[in-house]
Parts: C-alpha cells; structure tokens; sequence
C-alpha cells in the first residue's frame, strides 16, 4: 500500500509540475541568433522609414537581440536591393519593400540588377496606404463628383501632378481616367514635397499621391482631398469617401513589406515572420501607426505571399499598358 500512495503521488506531483511548466515555456521567447539589420532604400523621415522604426523598437525585444534601421536611399529604392540580394546566409538583414521596387521596377527596366522572386522572400506585410485625389483651393471643390463633371466638360484640363513619373500614384492616375473616360496628362515632380507645394500655392489644380503625403495639408485647409483609393474608408480620416463612394469603380493600394535575402535559412525566415506578425498586434504600435498617419497590417507570411500576388496581377496590365520607359 505504502509503494502505491508513494507513486501515485508521484505522479500527481510530476504531472502538476509539468502543468506549470508549460505556460512558461509557451510565454518564452525564442532568442534570435544575432542582431538584425531594418534596410529602408529612402531617406530617413518618410512612412516607409517611420514604419520600420516602429516595428523596430518592438521586434528587438520580442527576438531578444538588437534591430537597428539603416537607411540606404539611392535610385528610388533599388540600390538597396541590389545589395541586400548579396547577403550571405549568415547575414541577419531585412528588406522594407514597396511596390515601386518590387512590382513597378522589374516592368520597366530592363537591367535592374534584381529579380523579386528569385533573390528574395516575402515574410511579413506591415502596413498599406491609400492614394488620394487632392485639388488646390482655387478649384473650390468639395466633393470628387463635381471634379468629374467639370473634367467631363474640360477633359484638357485632366492634369493629374503626381511625385514622380513611374511612381505608383502615375499609374493610379491613369485608372482615374480611365474611370472618367479622360485622357489625363500626368505631371511628375522631383518627389512628394514639390509636389504639395505646387499643389499648396495654386500652381497646380489637382494631384494624386500618397493619403499620408497630403493628409497634414487636407487638416490643415490648404488643400482639399476628394477621395481615397481603398476599399474603405481610411480609420484616421473617416470624412474622406473612397472612389467607390465617390461614383468611380476602382480601387487600389500600396503597401510596406519586409522581404528577407534569398539566401537565409527558411527556418529563420519564419521565425521573423512570426516575430514580425506578433509585433504588429501590438495596440500601442498600432495606435503609434495611425498617428503617424499608418495604416498597420497583421499579416502571415502565407498571407503576405498572396497578397504580392493578387497585387501584381492587378498592377501589372496597367503599368504594361502605359508604356511607361524610365
């Protein structure tokens, strides 16, 4: 009897300690192998940087090691991917990619010195971002139908500023008029700041650009945003109809994506990939996001991978059809 009672309690006492132990092996965190490198290919300042130092400043405590954000600008972002698709296996580095590097430049140039499916891996999207249909103060418009009806009327006057020519907001601008039945006349300019400025002093009537790039100036009175490009409303500027709301079928975003270099490991690869998505769904980095004018996504690798896929086959007839040479 004595030898019975001693195992059964023996038992009870293991499988109680196994009991408190699995929480605490589940809340652990597993320890990265190294400190890791954020790659922005812009300068420091822009969404695309503001979000990687959000991401940042959490991702560092979750993989346990250190994430700094380096900011490699140069050819509209393609330099740093030209050297980030070198990195060894070893080398703990991540991409933030946009479309412009990784669905428009492939399209249109013919020796990029990269290829997005073979030299890299998509991990985790991390945000998007509508693009708005701005006019200056002089237009006195206050809503997108009455832009359509004078543009139907005017169709010489369809000149559409957007921040640079092969940008992602061009091509928008060109679905706009497709939606209007409009040939528009797309103006670039040396990025988004001359773009507002123009837009600002009345030297330019209507613009297509980034929400977050026009956003502060809309606040502000000095222009007026008629419409947002996604399929809802934008959460910090819930005033704001999309094209849809607005009587114009289309629909359309952008978005941030942290790809990793080809070479590293699949396991590691998926170890940021959850870190990443776990980082996201953080309230206090999605409050900080909208702030900033972000808009956060929780996103699986799975997920991130079919998202660039049902992007590119939207993005790539029209960005083709435009004829569009750098």
């Amino acid at each position: 009897m004595t030898a019975f009672f001693s195992r059964r309690k023996l038992t009870a006492w293991c499988l109680a300690l196994a009991a408190c132990a699995a929480p605490l092996a589940h809340a652990q965190t597993p320890v990265f192998d190294g400190p890791l490198t954020l790659v922005v290919g812009y300068t420091a300042g822009g969404s695309t940087d503001r979000i990687a130092r959000l991401v940042a400043e959490r991702l560092g405590p979750r993989l346990g090691v250190a994430v700094t954000v380096e900011n490699r600008p140069g050819e509209g972002g393609r330099l740093a991917a030209k050297e980030i698709k070198r990195a060894p296996a070893g080398q703990n580095v991540l991409m933030l990619g946009n479309p412009a590097v990784m669905v428009v430049a492939p399209l249109v140039f013919k020796d990029l010195g990269y290829d997005p499916d073979k030299d890299f891996v998509p991990v985790s999207q991390v945000s998007s971002y509508d693009f708005a249909l701005a006019v200056g103060n002089k237009l006195q418009l206050d809503r997108a139908m009455f832009l359509v009806g004078r543009l139907w009327a005017h169709p010489e006057e369809a000149v559409f500023g957007v921040p640079a020519t092969g940008s992602l907001p061009h091509f928008f601008g060109l679905m706009v008029g497709d939606a209007l039945s409009v040939q528009p006349q797309i103006k670039g300019y040396g990025g988004s700041a001359p773009l507002s400025a123009d837009l600002t002093g009345g030297n330019l009537p209507i613009a297509i650009d980034t929400l977050d790039s026009l956003y502060a100036q809309h606040v502000a009175g000095k222009i007026r945003i008629l419409a947002v490009s996604g399929k809802k409303r934008v959460s910090f500027a819930p005033a704001i109809p999309t094209f849809r709301e607005a009587g114009m079928k289309i629909d359309a975003d952008g978005w941030n994506t942290f790809f990793a270099p080809a070479a590293m490991p699949p396991a590691k690869v998926q170890q940021l990939a959850i870190a990443i998505r776990d980082v996201m769904q953080d309230p206090a980095l999605q409050k900080a996001a909208n702030a900033a004018y972000i808009t956060p996504v929780v996103s699986t690798q799975a997920e991130t991978a079919q998202m660039l896929k049902s992007f590119r086959q939207q993005w790539e007839p029209v960005v083709r059809r435009s004829g569009f040479q750098p």
